[in-house]
């Protein structure tokens, strides 16, 4: 496999990061850091595409890096394949991790895994390579405590 084939999706899905307005996580991610979105007024997490914080109104947001760690929130096996679109004949795992930042982010695994997490499971986030560009996906998976 070439390090532009992730074990999952086929370089086609991968994100068209000029004018993508989640950009900096592209870019942060290139580097194997995590970078995701801080209202600039209040500090609070905000959405990868929000514009405007909930919490204080202000709609000046900056990205920052931030610990590579979290929590599973929830978890499922996928079943569904797409030929053309998904590499894998096996069920494989959506996972929404609670980052120790705040955000909340959906994703899968840097390794072909099939099994779905319990919630409460801490996890380490890497990163896949999709076509050129990195995305954050699980790591690690611990046993919940």
């Amino acid at each position: 496999m070439s390090s532009t084939n992730d074990w999952l999706a086929e370089p086609v899905l991968a994100p068209a990061v000029d004018g993508d307005p989640i950009r900096p996580l592209y870019d942060a991610a290139a580097h194997d850091e995590l970078a995701l979105p801080f209202c600039h007024g209040c500090d609070a997490a905000v959405e990868l595409e929000q514009l405007v914080c909930d919490h204080c109104g202000c709609s000046r947001i900056d990205w920052r890096s931030v610990e590579l760690t979290g929590v599973v929130h929830a978890a499922t096996l996928m079943h569904r394949r797409e030929p053309g679109l998904v590499r894998t004949d096996s069920p494989y795992p959506v996972i929404d991790v609670e980052v120790s930042s705040g955000h909340r982010i959906v994703m899968t695994t840097v390794n072909p895994s099939t099994r779905a997490p319990a919630i409460g499971t801490p996890v380490r986030i890497g990163f896949r390579r999709l076509g050129g560009v990195r995305l954050p996906a699980v790591e690690t998976l611990e046993e919940p405590r």
